[in-house]
């Protein structure tokens, strides 16, 4: 089984964005970094992104793109459904810059180009501290 885990945008201002959301939306912020505000609705997290370097952003787009950068699912498990998203017109796209090559978020893009991630319950959950 698969769930809809967060969807991430990139924005040019995290502070007036996440604002935004919280007071639109009554999204709880649930965590922060120096390039990431998450906000929750309790189901699905909301991903806000102000990338510093474009290695940072990690694909073509760079750290200046503004807009829907990317959506995570969990799944059940990374081969399956690797094989799911490849055998229905999807491709692998890459992996987090710097990260290992194993317990991290696997990139695809869907037959549009859309750029999505994969994970397993274990890495959401301990990545975070929750399944987001």
């Amino acid at each position: 089984m698969s769930k809809l885990r967060h969807i991430a945008i990139t924005v040019p201002d995290l502070e007036k964005a996440a604002a935004f959301y919280e007071e639109t939306f009554d999204m709880i912020r649930a965590r922060e970094s120096d390039i990431a505000i998450i906000l929750s609705d309790g189901v699905v997290s909301l991903a806000i992104l102000k990338f510093k370097t474009d290695k940072q952003a990690g694909d073509k787009r760079g750290k200046d793109f503004h807009g829907l950068h990317h959506m995570g699912f969990v799944v059940d498990d990374i081969g399956d459904s690797t094989k799911a998203i490849e055998s229905n017109g999807g491709a692998y796209h890459m992996r987090l810059p710097g990260a290992p090559e194993s317990d991290t978020e696997v990139k695809f893009l869907d037959p549009n180009g859309v750029v999505f991630d994969i994970v397993t319950n274990d890495y959401a959950t301990n990545s975070w501290g929750s399944n987001d």
